[in-house]
């Protein structure tokens, strides 16, 4: 699984998937070395479903191959990361098919980020480990502007609980949601 987060060169087999998110279609373009390449995971989809209709800036952290940030683009200006560079093509190719304008560009994290959100949107890879989890949700912190918000996706079994009482020390945190296990967290600047 270490190959969502890194650039393993792996064998290209990309396929064509279609879904629906917030009344809209969407086509995207997967392949091996992304995470959820067979379909819109469902934490993914309830993440989006739970985000009010937003404005304003946001970064759609670790993006795949980009359904977050593609998503919110229809009413916001995104820029996408992520360490996988096939995942950052994807999202740069799918961004083009479903004709929203976003920024995406390979940073580790928040290596190459240089500006401040309004929001800042992730499912993190939680199979990375506990550290690079908490340096996608603690640095968001230096991310944010003035009242901004850190949306996640992470589910019960990968210490949901946890995580949302280590959050709730730096961050106004609120629970949003919570589907088949996914719980939806809220993080607004303090």
């Amino acid at each position: 699984m270490s190959h969502y987060f890194t650039n393993d060169n792996l064998e290209s087999n990309e396929k064509e998937i279609k879904v629906k998110v917030r009344g809209e279609n969407y086509t995207f373009i997967t392949d091996n070395g992304v995470f959820s390449k067979r379909g819109l995971d469902f934490g993914t989809r309830t993440l989006l479903e739970s985000i009010p209709n937003i404005k304003g800036e946001v970064l759609d952290l670790g993006c795949g191959y980009g359904p977050v940030g593609i998503v919110l683009a229809a009413s916001c200006t995104v820029d996408m990361v992520d360490i996988n560079e096939r995942s950052v093509n994807l999202a740069i190719r799918n961004a083009e098919i479903n004709n929203r304008k976003v920024n995406a560009f390979v940073s580790n994290i928040y290596e190459k980020v240089t500006k401040k959100y309004d929001y800042i949107v992730t499912n993190p890879p939680i199979r990375a480990g506990k550290k690079v989890l908490y340096e996608f949700l603690f640095k968001a912190n230096n991310y944010l502007k003035p009242d901004g918000q850190l949306w996640l996706v992470i589910h019960k079994d990968q210490g949901a609980k946890s995580t949302f009482k280590e959050l709730s020390k730096m961050y106004e945190t609120t629970l949003i949601n919570k589907n088949k296990g996914f719980y939806i967290i809220m993080c607004k600047k303090r």
